[in-house]
């Protein structure tokens, strides 16, 4: 009887400890977030930082993930951000306009290459991050500024060096 009391009292200890860094690891997640929705035009660009919200569990719930290592991270949104902006331009092409004959349908079918092309180019070059898929879409289907790459680029760059920062004392919640 005794042993069960005593792993019924290591299972709260163990809870309670994982609960404290649970709520350690996501509140470091809310400053860093809000830290970025500070600097960047949130309400113009909404689906586009989006994605950094995703970006940001797997940082901070997921932290010894591959994903969440700067190269998969920053590389993701390197191809995810090249290819969003080159299928973003070639759906206002006037080349492509009359084949596709509106607008709309030009971002469906840009918006899903560059969803294909990003996946495929990040496996390829090993900087899988799946949020950064999404950028690649967002990119296509919202209008933005020649700043917001730069913008979402440098946002991703910090939470790469905030994560690396307190890499030594995080843990995988999931």
């Amino acid at each position: 009887m005794k042993d069960n009391r005593d792993q019924s009292e290591g299972n709260q200890r163990r809870i309670k400890r994982s609960v404290g860094r649970c709520l350690f690891q996501c509140a470091l997640a809310v400053l860093t977030m809000l830290v970025l929705l500070m600097l960047l035009d949130v309400l113009l660009h909404a689906a586009i930082i989006a994605t950094l919200g995703a970006s940001a569990f797997i940082v901070f719930a997921m932290p010894k993930a591959y994903s969440s290592e700067p190269k998969p991270l920053i590389g993701g949104y390197l191809v995810g951000i090249c290819t969003g902006c080159l299928c973003r331009l070639l759906s206002t092409s006037r080349l492509v306009m009359p084949v596709l004959a509106t607008q709309r349908a030009s971002g469906v079918v840009f918006g899903a290459l560059a969803v294909g092309v990003a996946i495929f180019l990040m496996v390829v070059t090993h900087t899988e991050h799946p949020p950064a898929a999404g950028m690649a879409l967002a990119l296509v289907l919202n209008n933005w500024g020649y700043l917001t790459p730069v913008s979402i680029l440098s946002a991703v760059i910090l939470m790469a060096g905030v994560k690396k920062l307190l890499d030594p004392i995080l843990v995988d919640l999931v």
